[in-house]
């Protein structure tokens, strides 16, 4: 089999659109992939609470809604591909200050996933292709019936 007879690439019409060559998400059978998922909006080349230099270096940054903003993007990946929220299995997160942003993350992650508690790894990393802080790579099951 080829690869595209076995997994279907999917782009949201509402997510930021990719800032690379890849798709918003790929599904294999019932698992739905996402790529890495930032905290911009459609249409948009401004983040969400950031102010930059001149140079393009991050002056200061709005953590809480950038948070808001990643998940929401992925909810609108999840729900144009056919899966929801609350079919989320594994989430990892992607920091660029941990000492800072954690407690921040982890409040509002608790808010987000009362209800569903997929796996979660968290990681800091020195910085991501664009100024944010904040990345999220999740997987997903995809239900035939909802």
């Amino acid at each position: 089999m080829q690869p595209d007879e076995t997994s279907t690439a999917h782009n949201s019409s509402r997510a930021p659109e990719p800032v690379g060559l890849y798709p918003h998400a790929r599904r294999v059978g019932n698992l739905l992939f996402l790529s890495g998922v930032g905290p911009r909006q459609r249409g948009q080349k401004a983040i969400p609470g950031v102010e930059l230099s001149e140079d393009n270096k991050i002056l200061r940054y709005d953590f809480e809604s950038q948070c808001h903003a990643v998940f929401q993007n992925v909810r609108y990946i999840l729900e144009e591909a056919g899966s929801r929220w609350e079919d989320l299995v594994d989430v990892t997160v992607f920091l660029t200050n941990m000492k800072d942003d954690f407690a921040t993350y982890n409040r509002l992650y608790a808010e987000y996933f009362q209800s569903n508690q997929p796996c979660r790894t968290t990681v800091e990393i020195n910085c991501l292709p664009t100024p944010i802080a904040i990345e999220l790579k999740c997987i997903a099951v995809v239900s035939e019936v909802h």
